[in-house]
């Protein structure tokens, strides 16, 4: 799994730096795709985020109509602590998550997408993941404060359902391997210089273990700070509102990254305490700590296509 893994990275790297150098290429190069040559009102504040992704959750934005997004996730193994240093060459031997996913823009403020993960195995394997995504209001210069997008996420585990009745991966009855997720996205572009959003997020899940609670809130928040016209950082932190005595091995999901955009591809280096990339894994099976060092390096490398 790991050398697929690699393999697939550098394939993907590859194949779409020649394909964008072909002249027949449908791939949304880098002028096409600035913002700027979207039609919009120039009230319209634009470009919030530059990715419909931060580092885990979803960001206000949507892809324009036509525009096909398909994304490439891999996270590694713990960097330090028990579970890392030399001998797992700081997590690069391991491969905590893997994501693949299509995304489309079915309008211009209305996208879908669907996914599948590997799963982390705490509590799920074999993820499919799909969502819808509606762009409520856009932030404006004279008007409207703020950007607001809806989120609706189904997520779906078909793993073999396990023998011991105690696990949640036991799934008595189907319905049991469904989580949805509703969202709400509020972000605001302040100047040129920082993006900030909050997400409120419920979260249920049809089956959960003895100790745990089917519906969860969730309350994301992320910051952009560019450094240059196409790079910039990324801080992504879910507090989860919980009884403390209910829950008491959870850990909250906390991530920083560094964002590249060019030639169509959306690039993203990050560092998370998180596992898993879904919602329904990394709100309320995320355990580690940074403190312990129990954090671990990520990259999502998004590459998006247009229909002719």
């Amino acid at each position: 799994m790991k050398t697929t893994s690699y393999l697939l990275f550098i394939v993907l790297f590859m194949g779409s730096a020649a394909f964008s150098q072909t002249e027949d290429s449908t791939a949304v190069s880098e002028d096409s795709y600035d913002e700027s040559t979207v039609e919009e009102d120039d009230n319209t504040v634009e470009g919030t985020f530059e990715s419909t992704r931060i580092i885990n959750g979803h960001s206000t934005e949507t892809l324009r109509k036509g525009v096909l997004d398909f994304r490439v996730e891999h996270r590694f193994g713990d960097i330090a602590g028990s579970d890392g240093g030399i001998q797992t060459m700081y997590g690069l031997d391991n491969s905590s998550d893997i994501r693949l996913a299509f995304e489309y823009g079915v309008t211009d403020k209305l996208m879908i997408g669907f996914g599948r993960s590997k799963g982390t195995g705490s509590p799920y394997r074999s993820l499919l993941d799909a969502f819808v995504k509606y762009k409520i209001l856009s932030q404006q210069k004279k008007g409207c404060p703020v950007s607001v997008t809806g989120i609706a996420t189904t997520t779906y585990s078909y793993m073999k359902a396990s023998m011991d009745m105690s696990q949640v991966s036991s799934f008595p009855v189907w319905q049991d391997r469904l989580a949805y997720i509703t969202q709400l996205s509020i972000a605001r572009k302040i100047g040129e210089r920082l993006s900030m959003s909050v997400t409120p997020t419920l979260l249920h899940r049809n089956f959960v273990g003895q100790d745990d609670v089917n519906t969860l809130f969730a309350l994301g928040g992320a910051v952009r700070f560019p450094i240059s016209r196409k790079v910039g950082v990324l801080l992504e932190y879910y507090q989860v509102f919980q009884n403390d005595d209910v829950r008491k091995e959870n850990t909250n999901s906390l991530g920083v990254a560094v964002e590249w955009v060019t030639f169509g591809h959306n690039f993203t280096i990050n560092l998370t305490n998180s596992k898993g990339f879904v919602e329904s894994q990394f709100i309320p099976y995320t355990f580690e700590q940074w403190s312990k060092g129990q954090f671990r390096l990520g990259f999502c490398v998004g590459r998006k296509f247009e229909r002719e």
